[in-house]
């Protein structure tokens, strides 16, 4: 798995993230964030491009990824602010509490083991008046969609390194605490409908 993982999962995830439409998804909400940023699910870097340089002083990125997050290396050299990169996972950041204005999660919350628990740090770590910026992919409303995402759920995370495509983006959130001030959902991109439906928006602590 660690050689699958090396030369096939990470620049494969790498690749269908950066596609033209998914980069579009990221500007929706990557470049609204401000302050000290919390990044979680870094990856490769493919965010670091998108934050406004006038309102960002720096980013801190949360990823368990070894392979992948090798990818970023030149991206966060080329960023024109502060980023540190943690290498672990979202559901404990070694961080003061009410330490960052933002915190923004892409295509992230798909593979976050407990995704719960991880929205808990994401609250105890914004400070008062923070916002969460997402962009997400997750359960289709359509049923029929909604029933094949399920069957498939099992082996697809097996071969997407963890990732869920069942999961309720808008319902993990109000569950975790959060309350959504603005959010646009689609089947946002080309690919099978089981993997293409998007929430994102903004979200307050609740």
């Amino acid at each position: 798995m660690s050689l699958y993982d090396r030369y096939v999962l990470s620049p494969m995830i790498d690749r269908m993230c950066g596609t033209r439409e998914v980069m579009d998804i990221r500007r929706e909400v990557v470049p609204e964030a401000v302050g000290d940023v919390l990044e979680l699910g870094m990856g490769s870097g493919l965010n670091l491009s998108l934050y406004d340089p006038d309102k960002v002083r720096r980013v801190v990125g949360v990823d368990p990824g070894e392979h992948i997050t090798a990818l970023a290396r030149d991206r966060m050299a080329a960023a024109p602010f502060e980023v540190e990169l943690i290498g672990l996972s979202g559901e404990d950041v070694p961080a003061e509490a009410h330490s960052f204005d933002s915190a923004v999660v892409t295509f992230t919350f798909c593979t976050i083991p407990n995704v719960h628990r991880a929205m808990g740090e994401v609250r105890r770590l914004l400070r008062p008046g923070g916002k969460l910026y997402f962009a997400e992919h997750g359960l289709s409303p359509d049923p029929k969609i909604a029933r094949w995402q399920q069957r498939i759920n099992p082996l697809w995370k097996v071969l997407a390194g963890g990732c869920h495509i069942n999961r309720d983006t808008k319902q993990l959130l109000e569950e975790g605490g959060f309350r959504i001030t603005d959010v646009r959902q689609n089947h946002a991109m080309q690919g099978p409908k089981i993997a293409t439906w998007v929430t994102r928006g903004v979200a307050e602590v609740r």
